[in-house]
């Protein structure tokens, strides 16, 4: 009996640990997936530029403070406006327009 309290204790410690780990896993991956999406956007504008460098900044600030929620959020939030401003150029692209 002693066996199987002591394994669910030891199952519970490990699932309100592994947030914690996936948290820096997805904070450390949306900042990959952020440097390698600037790399290869050639339609970013020196001021979007200028916003996702300040926001990585920011997010790697919360990262090596500890705060891989804070990480998340940050490189979430601007992986989405990076998908957004791709998807924008893409469309505008495909429609056709030349000057």
């Amino acid at each position: 009996m002693k066996g199987t309290a002591l394994s669910a204790l030891f199952a519970a410690a490990t699932l309100l640990a592994s947030p914690v780990f996936a948290a820096e896993d997805l904070c450390a991956g949306n900042l990959q997936k952020i440097d390698d999406t600037m790399k290869t956007m050639t339609t970013a504008s020196e001021a979007t530029k200028m916003t996702v460098g300040d926001q990585v900044k920011e997010a790697k600030m919360a990262q090596t403070n500890g705060d891989k929620e804070k990480c998340v959020t940050i490189s979430t939030k601007v992986l989405s406006e990076l998908n957004k401003t791709e998807k924008g150029s893409g469309s505008a692209s495909g429609s056709g327009g030349g000057a």
